[in-house]
């Protein structure tokens, strides 16, 4: 089992940055892909990146190419999520989440494991 902890979020300006990180707990953290949700007011949750057990492979969504940068370390336990030239629509509650799927997958039915979330505020 994986239980994790998500934190960095906050209240940014429009153009501003955050840095998302995502403690997990347990020995076999490095053997799971791991993901990033969001879930805005009244909206579903959406997929934003992936990434795969070793980091060797990324997936993102179309709206935050060029913009996010999700990255592991395994010796950490951790993963992150950077998000550069933030905008109005990024504001949410994020989640990390793991996966036994290698993938990495982008759909939230492959994730087995959820943090609590963290919420994200843009800001004009």
């Amino acid at each position: 089992q994986v239980q994790l902890v998500e934190s960095g979020g906050g209240l940014v300006q429009v153009g501003g940055s955050l840095r998302l990180s995502c403690a997990g707990s347990g020995r076999t953290f490095s053997d799971y892909a791991m993901g990033w949700f969001r879930q805005a007011p009244g909206k579903e949750r959406e997929f934003v990146a992936s990434i795969n057990s070793s980091g060797g492979v990324i997936r993102y969504a179309d709206s935050v190419k060029g913009r996010f940068t999700i990255s592991r370390d395994n010796a950490a336990n951790t993963v992150y999520l950077q998000m550069n030239n933030l905008k109005l629509e990024d504001t949410a509650v994020y989640y990390c989440a793991a996966s036994r799927v290698a993938g990495p997958p982008s759909s939230d039915r492959a994730y087995n494991y959820w943090g609590q979330g963290t919420q994200v505020t843009v800001s004009s």
